[in-house]
């Protein structure tokens, strides 16, 4: 099993960013999505998560009304569009794929990326 974020970069306050999770080695229709971000010295924090089919969707109340999650089972992919970021958002965005319909606890994830940074300026 394998996912990649992809899309991370620098971008200003204000600014937008797209990232993507491929997925592959896995049945992903099958697997709820989530995304995470962390920062250094601070545990795992939950940004959005996606269920199986798409249909439903859940963000935290940091993200909710600026980041908006999507997949698309055929492409083996899930995207976190962001808008209207701010230097807060600074972090390293992880995706994750779990058999539960969603998981907001990122230590019992079964998968995981490696992560894209993400660095927004003032």
């Amino acid at each position: 099993v394998q996912l990649v974020e992809s899309g991370g970069g620098l971008v200003q306050a204000g600014g937008s960013l797209r990232l993507s999770c491929a997925a592959s080695g896995l049945t992903f229709s099958t697997y709820s999505v989530g995304w995470f971000r962390q920062t250094p010295g601070k545990a795992r924090e939950f940004v959005a998560a996606t269920s199986w089919s798409g249909g439903e969707t859940r963000y935290s109340d940091s993200v909710k009304g600026r980041f908006a999650i999507s997949r698309d089972n055929a492409q083996n992919t899930v995207h976190l569009q962001m808008n209207n970021l701010n230097p807060e958002d600074t972090a390293v965005y992880y995706c994750g794929a779990d058999r539960r319909v969603f998981n907001f606890n990122a230590n019992s994830y079964d998968y995981w990326g490696p992560g894209t940074r993400v660095t927004v300026s003032a």
